[in-house]
């Protein structure tokens, strides 16, 4: 018995002493790579204003006056590859920054439909990356006045300007992070999430599938809310069936203020009209707001 105990040990003890001989993983295989990122920070994300023509000094004085901060420019200047001609303005404020297009001639395909531009850290990097996290490159790599540009295209129809500066600006940070507010289908939202978060190597913040309808226009019904977080700030995404009453889905960005009230008044005496709202949904109030030019925002109650 003691024998036949004996030889079944001896194969044990052999592979014992095989695996012991073996180099550990953690000394033989490298340390796994960092996730890369091409974010700056968001008050360098700015919302793309196309503004109607001839309205871009209304629409900046009307912006300032309701939030504070200040312009550069405008400037008459070639933005796209192809020929045209815009009024360009940077409007810097505490609640995000803004780029605006006053265009003197027909907006060249597909601009305008970009609703964003980010600076990034190197530009051919982020659209090969771009590329590989599921996204579509709608303009190549091109030169402008200050820098160089490209437009990519998330699953669902999402379009950003990536930008990189000759000089890099500087710019204050935000008083509030503004929110890219998106509204998807529930057949693209996953393909989306998917390619975003990977791109901007961001997170899901929550994910509550009972929002009070409320919020978009919709009393009494529910949609999906998701909240995301990055380099890039915020995003928000309502996946909603595609049945919203105007102005919802219009607005590119929301604005947190500390006081809605108070900044609603300022917005109508500069020239603005608050085309729904207040409402109180979600935790707090919110109102869609229509600037001089045509540019809807949506404002919300800090929290």
């Amino acid at each position: 018995m003691m024998r036949r105990f004996a030889r079944r040990l001896v194969p044990i003890a052999a592979a014992i002493a095989a695996l012991s001989a073996l180099p550990a993983a953690s000394a033989s295989q490298p340390a796994a790579a960092t996730r890369r990122t091409f974010a700056v920070g968001p008050q360098y994300d700015s919302t793309h204003v196309y503004v109607e023509p001839g309205t871009e000094q209304a629409f900046a004085a009307s912006w300032t006056a309701t939030f504070g901060g200040s312009t550069i420019g405008p400037n008459a200047t070639q933005v796209t590859p192809t020929p045209s001609r815009t009024l360009s303005e940077l409007v810097v404020s505490p609640v995000g920054t803004l780029s605006v297009f006053d265009y003197t001639t027909p907006v060249p395909y597909p601009f305008g439909t970009e609703r964003t531009g980010w600076l990034v850290t190197d530009l051919d990097q982020a659209v090969r990356a771009a590329r590989a996290d599921g996204a579509a490159v709608t303009v190549a790599p091109f030169a402008d006045p200050i820098g160089r540009d490209a437009v990519v295209q998330f699953p669902g129809g999402v379009n950003a300007q990536l930008y990189v500066h000759t000089t890099p600006p500087s710019y204050p940070e935000l008083a509030s992070v503004p929110e890219n507010r998106l509204y998807l289908s529930p057949d693209a939202v996953g393909a989306f999430l998917r390619s975003f978060l990977a791109f901007t190597d961001g997170r899901i913040a929550s994910d509550d599938r009972r929002a009070d309808g409320a919020a978009i226009g919709l009393p009494g019904t529910a949609y999906r809310l998701l909240r995301l977080t990055s380099g890039f700030g915020t995003t928000t995404v309502a996946v909603t069936d595609g049945h919203l009453p105007y102005p919802f889905g219009r607005e590119l960005t929301g604005y947190g203020v500390a006081d809605l009230g108070a900044t609603l008044e300022r917005a109508k005496s500069a020239g603005a009209s608050v085309l729904s709202g207040p409402v109180r949904a979600g935790g707090r109030d919110s109102a869609m707001v229509r600037f001089p030019g045509g540019y809807v925002a949506e404002l919300h109650g800090a929290r």
